[in-house]
């Protein structure tokens, strides 16, 4: 019989589509608990918290909720993400507002919040930022500014905690998930577009999880090996 109580939980932000649904399958096939943040449910089963991650005060005590119904935590993983791409003059202040909020601010907030369970656990976090947060393209000033602060933040973190909870930077590039769907044709990737398959990215993020006590993995770049945005 399996002791529910000794296998790790984690929390894993955007785990309901795309990479962060890729991370919370592999998590439960991996012996973890996975548990989500998100606006809509997860796959059937997963423990889930319902929280609009644009408002970080509400990231947080969903947060604080999730470790307390998992009895701590081992790990946050944050896929949460979006993008509205355009130029700074034709996007609304609202909408760019929200990209940095729900790619940065609430990533920081969530973390901020789980600090706590975290350290008592020895525990690991992985921060998901992108290529474009190594290399900034036009039409993408909010996503840019925010996964550029993911990667400055993450490192400071890193520094921060060092010795007491790790700290890992994942920078995909883009992957084969919906996060393209809605937006302006112009700014989908082609048929022929080098997209990687998000499982492979969220086989990383195992990997950096599963690292033995003393051994960090700092930073990783998992990309389709035809990716434009890097290096």
């Amino acid at each position: 019989m399996t002791n529910h109580a000794l296998e790790p939980a984690v929390l894993v932000t955007g785990g309901a589509s795309g990479l962060g649904a890729a991370v919370v399958s592999l998590l439960a096939k991996s012996g973890h608990r996975p548990y989500v943040i998100d606006r809509q449910a997860p796959a059937d089963g997963v423990p889930w918290v319902e929280c609009d991650l644009a408002e970080t005060r509400a990231a947080e005590s969903a947060t604080r909720r999730i470790a307390d119904q998992a009895g701590g935590l081992s790990a946050v993983v944050t896929a949460a993400g979006m993008d509205v791409p355009g130029r700074l003059a034709e996007l609304p202040g609202e909408t760019w507002e929200r990209i940095v909020t729900v790619d940065l601010l609430a990533t920081a907030a969530v973390i901020r919040a789980a600090l706590p369970w975290l350290a008592r656990a020895n525990g690991h976090v992985v921060t998901v930022a992108s290529t474009l947060g190594v290399k900034a393209v036009s039409d993408a000033t909010a996503y840019c500014a925010a996964k550029f602060g993911v990667v400055g933040f993450t490192r400071a973190l890193a520094a921060e905690l060092a010795g007491s909870v790790g700290v890992t930077l994942l920078i995909p590039g883009g992957m084969r998930t919906a996060f393209f769907d809605d937006r302006d044709v112009q700014y989908r990737p082609g048929a022929d577009a080098a997209l990687n398959d998000p499982g492979s990215v969220a086989a990383a993020v195992l990997f950096a999880l599963q690292q033995p006590a003393g051994c960090a993995v700092r930073e990783l770049v998992v990309c389709a090996d035809r990716e434009s945005s890097y290096p």
